[in-house]
């Protein structure tokens, strides 16, 4: 099938340059990710010239993701993200636009999205009518999300903020968060968006209704789809993030792997002995684990002088080594890692992963998780998802709480 894809993408960029060669223009750009329904996922990027290389910045809200990895031949375009196993292919088309396909690496297969991209647009969707006009979705919302047969609902907290036809946020779930969305307010429909290169390729629609949003659907990739609505509620909270993960409290904490160099950490090394330890369980693949990691990263510069050891146990969609090991360490270099990246060997779709890695714990519910272990080696407090960023205050009150559970478990005798 990806034979077939990429056959199609020279295709194009042939008949293009039948047309005259196209050049991948510096400036602001709108695309999306086509999907068959026609519910498609908009996003936006900005191309820059930087000492005579393409530099591409992805577009969500406050957020900018670099990419600096920009292959252009002739009409071809190639744009490989710096994390994820992921990449556009693309055409420049006879009018400088660009067409072509989103592929993204999977446990043993591709996941592939046809892209569409226009030069010179800076909107995200058409329309929008201001709040003052009427509707306005500022403010906290508790969400259900329903899957496409009904049988399965997970609740959200939505996040919004409105400024004129502007609409910005995230869902708070048990991942931390569902990524900065983006969109507006188009009469009495909200539409959001976000994509940051990963899976989390999402488009939100819902109806206003006063304190009620209704006949929401949710599209993720390209055929996944939820129904949600929500009703305003200032105090709309998630589950403590402390008592999701449970574990077994006699059974000693052990853990032992490779790291990305091939080799063997364990918990048992001196390295650990009477430090508090910071376990993080995590994958190359998940946005929100990039968050957690860029903070620890930082945060273990400041405390490891102070007897703090932080190690990421990695679950990768493959258990071939050298490619997980290849994917992880783009984590540690781009967020400059200094303490243990190991690779657990099992996948993150593993039904028996917590058995076969962490026994002590029942499962690993969601990623991140960040293990708290104090000087004695016993699991003291399991955080579950992590909340980045684009949350605002929470993603401050999480750090906050991050820095007092480690100086309780330092004070400790």
């Amino acid at each position: 099938m990806m034979r077939h894809i990429f056959s199609g993408v020279l295709l194009m960029a042939g008949l293009a340059g039948c047309a005259g060669r196209q050049e991948f223009r510096d400036g602001k750009w709108r695309a999306f990710l086509v999907r068959k329904d026609g519910n498609n996922v908009v996003f936006n990027f900005e191309v820059q010239d930087s000492g005579g290389r393409k530099v591409l910045y992805l577009r969500n809200a406050g957020e900018r993701i670099e990419v600096d990895s920009v292959k252009v031949d002739g009409d071809s375009v190639l744009i490989r993200f710096p994390f994820f196993e992921s990449q556009l292919r693309g055409a420049l088309t006879a009018d400088g636009n660009l067409e072509g396909v989103w592929v993204i690496h999977l446990a043993d297969s591709f996941r592939a999205m046809p892209f569409k991209a226009f030069y010179g647009e800076d909107y995200r969707f058409k329309g929008g009518s201001s709040a003052k006009d009427r509707a306005s979705v500022d403010g906290r919302w508790a969400a259900v999300f329903r899957s496409s047969n009904g049988k399965d609902t997970v609740f959200r907290v939505g996040e919004f903020s409105h400024n004129g036809t502007d609409v910005t946020g995230t869902f708070l779930d048990a991942g931390g968060d569902l990524r900065y969305l983006e969109g507006i307010m188009d009469g009495d429909t909200l539409k959001l968006s976000t994509w940051d290169g990963s899976t989390h390729a999402y488009y939100f629609t819902a109806l206003w209704r006063g304190d009620s949003l209704v006949g929401g659907k949710y599209y993720a990739g390209p055929v996944n789809y939820s129904t949600w609505s929500a009703v305003r509620d200032s105090a709309a909270h998630l589950e403590d993030e402390y008592a999701i993960t449970k574990w077994k409290k006699n059974v000693p904490f052990w853990f032992s792997f490779k790291d990305l160099d091939g080799n063997t950490v364990s918990f048992g090394d001196d390295r650990f002995k009477g430090k508090v330890v910071l376990v993080q369980i995590m994958g190359s693949w998940c946005p929100n684990c990039l968050d957690e990691t860029r903070f620890l990263s930082k945060f273990y510069d400041e405390y490891h002088s102070k007897g703090v050891e932080i190690v990421s146990l990695a679950y990768e969609r493959s258990t071939d080594f050298d490619r997980s090991a290849k994917a992880v360490r783009l984590f540690q270099r781009a967020f400059d890692v200094k303490y243990p990246m190991l690779i657990t060997g099992v996948t993150v779709s593993d039904p028996q992963k917590a058995a076969k890695t962490l026994p002590q714990l029942d499962d690993i519910v969601n990623f991140p998780t960040t293990i708290f272990v104090n000087k004695k080696g016993q699991i003291e407090k399991i955080h579950t998802g992590f909340s980045g960023p684009g949350t605002g205050e929470h993603y401050e009150e999480q750090k906050k709480e991050f820095y007092d559970e480690v100086n309780a478990l330092l004070a400790e005798k």
